[in-house]
């Protein structure tokens, strides 16, 4: 029933919906998109009809990992939930976690637009938020007096704002946007650090192992008790990447998240018509994907008793998620995927790992990750 629901669901959104939704600015789209899904998610009924619709379980899927069960190895990214009002009805739809951000100490309005384009056949959007939110207090303020019903991490990162002219400033912005977590009741089950956001303004990089030696050894002052992982960019050289990844290592932190945005404008996967349209930002999806499983590759190999690795970049399908499973990846994120593919795509992905675990004789997911890269 369920596969016949996402089958129908899949054929509407691509032959009608999605043909509608993309004559619309992006933006607009997003806007009041996420809060049709908050509305959603404030309804019992509607929650349990979505579940119904989109959701796909099976033990098979289910693993602990840094003390946290996740009933699914598919979550939602940071980028796109920036207002925190999505952690309600996300489960409804399949996902086995979320991330809520990036949010920063202070509010940022956004990049100037366009914050969001479309490059349909690079599969791919162009991002330029900037760490577009409402700032730390607000966003705890929000989610305070919520129950979770799955994983929710908020990804922290450092204010988009000229007024922070130095290493020491931006980590001692960073530190008080923990803080104001720490000292709240939101009850978020991880953290993620977000150092690789390409469309920040002024020139504080976190990218050199004495930067992020700094950054990490303030954090560790925090005795946080909730894991961490670091979004990582995807435009470092091996050697580089290698050499931040030695940094981590020493503190304690969970994994890391692989990773951000393709900043490289001639990227093979990008059609260069399409990249032309834009004069800022850079890009998601499939342009991520080879670099991605690069890099997941080589973490596993080199890392993967040390740190544990959520794979992200070009995922729209169950294939493409066990790929990054099986290269080292114990959990997967996305966004583009789902705005191409349709809101069912999550339980797809679900349905189609279950399979594919199936065919390869592995009882659990867990079982899958790096197997084809031992």
């Amino acid at each position: 029933m369920i596969s016949l629901l996402s089958d129908l669901t899949a054929l509407t959104y691509k032959n009608l919906v999605r043909s509608i939704l993309f004559q619309i600015d992006p933006e607009l789209v997003h806007v009041h998109m996420v809060r049709v899904g908050q509305f959603c998610g404030q309804i019992n009924f509607v929650k349990q009809l979505l579940q119904t619709i989109y959701a796909y379980k099976d033990p098979k899927l289910t693993q602990k990992i840094a003390g946290i069960t996740f009933t699914n190895p598919i979550g939602l990214a940071a980028g796109f939930d920036y207002e925190a009002r999505l952690t309600q009805v996300l489960v409804s739809i399949g996902f086995g976690f979320g991330t809520v951000g990036t949010i920063t100490n202070m509010a940022y309005p956004g990049n100037s637009r366009p914050i969001l384009g479309r490059l349909p056949k690079s599969k791919s959007l162009m991002v330029n938020k900037g760490f577009k939110n409402e700032g730390a207090k607000i966003v705890a303020q929000k989610l305070s007096h919520l129950h979770f019903p799955h994983p929710v991490g908020i990804s922290i990162g450092r204010t988009n704002s000229l007024t922070l002219k130095t290493q020491k400033q931006s980590i001692a912005d960073i530190i008080k946007c923990f803080d104001t977590f720490l000292t709240s009741s939101v009850n978020n089950a991880y953290y993620e650090l977000n150092i690789s956001c390409p469309n920040l303004v002024g020139d504080i990089s976190f990218y050199p192992p004495k930067n992020l030696r700094e950054l990490l050894t303030e954090i560790e002052k925090l005795k946080l008790t909730r894991p961490v992982f670091i979004k990582m960019p995807i435009e470092k050289t091996n050697k580089e990447f290698e050499s931040m990844l030695d940094v981590v290592t020493h503190f304690p932190i969970t994994g890391v998240i692989i990773g951000n945005l393709q900043k490289n404008h001639q990227d093979p996967a990008l059609d260069p018509v399409e990249v032309k349209k834009f004069d800022r930002g850079h890009f998601s999806g499939k342009p991520c994907w080879n670099r991605s499983n690069e890099l997941i590759c080589l973490t596993y190999k080199r890392f993967g008793k040390k740190l544990t690795i959520i794979g992200c970049g070009g995922v729209f399908s169950a294939e493409d998620a066990y790929t990054k499973i099986k290269l080292g990846a114990s959990l997967v994120q996305l966004i583009t995927g789902m705005i191409y593919e349709g809101p069912q795509l999550i339980g797809q992905i679900n349905q189609g790992l279950v399979e594919l675990l199936k065919r390869d004789g592995f009882s659990n997911i867990s079982e899958a990750i790096g197997v084809e890269n031992k």
